[in-house]
């Protein structure tokens, strides 16, 4: 029988700012099971003035969770149960909400996509109105909400030790991809036994890009079901929606990750069609498009997106 658990965030489940296959687990959970999981986002420095919701867990996190690296809050790791090194975790993402009514952003210095041209730290909060899905800029301007959580990953290898949740990489992370919201599946590589499932950032939306390092930052809850597969092999995080295939790379050089997001892809086609490889390459130049994730994690990303029609 399948079950549904509900992970919240709390001192005693947040880790703050980095991966490490070593992390003791905070859920064990069986192939199949539900988690019903939320987040916290943001440091002292981002708290908002009166007049808005605080969760209480997030001023219990900054008491008494260490920061031990630059990087995010993240709610985890779940333990599932049979999942082995070499396979696959399929994170069915089943809904996405807001747990509280405001969100921020924030600029400084040497960092984003121009990370030399602005010279003081400027921050916003931004209001969250749950009944019109919007995000209300402070001078006036309402964004339609698209949330959904920037990191999701597995443990990283055993050998890479303790780091950042900043650099997306092979286990995911910090992937920052405005696809990745509700009804969307995503598929990560297992690097260490039980998958080790984590999730945090909570993005209200975002542009691809992220240029100024920071979307509408924000806590939010998610349902995801996690689903062992010892029938695929992955390098790298792949997703899918109704409509579309996704492939994701992630490199310090953007044409690199652009380069490898591409291979993925018409790997991706060669194992579900009839096609060959140059085949697939050209198919991918008449109906796939190449997507800039994120420009700003150190690890830039490129997803590449080919609509399902087209297979």
């Amino acid at each position: 029988m399948v079950a549904t658990h509900h992970l919240p965030a709390s001192a005693e489940t947040v880790h703050w700012g980095y991966f490490d296959a070593g992390l003791d687990p905070v859920l064990e959970v069986a192939s199949g099971d539900t988690v019903n999981l939320e987040s916290v986002s943001g440091g002292p420095e981002t708290l908002p003035g009166e007049g808005y919701h605080i969760p209480p867990e997030l001023l219990e996190v900054h008491a008494k969770v260490p920061r031990k690296m630059p990087g995010h809050m993240l709610t985890g790791p779940i333990h599932v149960t049979g999942a082995k090194a070499g396979q696959v975790l399929q994170v069915d993402i089943l809904d996405v909400g807001l747990r509280q009514d405001w969100g921020y952003n924030f600029v400084r210095p040497l960092s984003g996509g121009l990370p030399g041209e602005f010279d003081e730290t400027t921050h916003m909060t931004i209001r969250l109105h749950d009944d019109t899905n919007e995000g209300e800029l402070p001078w006036g301007t309402r964004l339609p909400l698209r949330p959904f959580f920037g990191v999701m990953g597995c443990a990283p290898p055993p050998a890479w030790g303790m780091i950042s949740s900043i650099q997306p990489r092979a286990h995911g992370g910090n992937m920052d991809n405005k696809e990745l919201i509700a009804g969307t599946t995503l598929y990560l590589p297992i690097f260490v036994d039980g998958a080790r499932f984590s999730a945090g950032d909570g993005h209200g939306c975002q542009g691809d890009g992220e240029v100024c390092v920071t979307a509408i930052e924000t806590a939010l809850s998610g349902s995801f079901r996690l689903t062992v597969r010892d029938d695929m092999r992955l390098d790298l995080p792949r997703a899918e929606n109704a409509d579309a295939f996704i492939t994701m790379a992630f490199d310090e050089d953007l044409d690199d990750a652009a380069k490898e997001a591409l291979r993925q892809m018409i790997a991706l086609i060669v194992a579900r069609t009839n096609l060959n490889r140059a085949q697939a390459y050209a198919l991918c130049s008449l109906a796939a498009d190449l997507r800039v994730t994120q420009i700003v994690n150190g690890n830039k990303g490129v997803h590449v997106m080919l609509p399902k029609s087209a297979l």
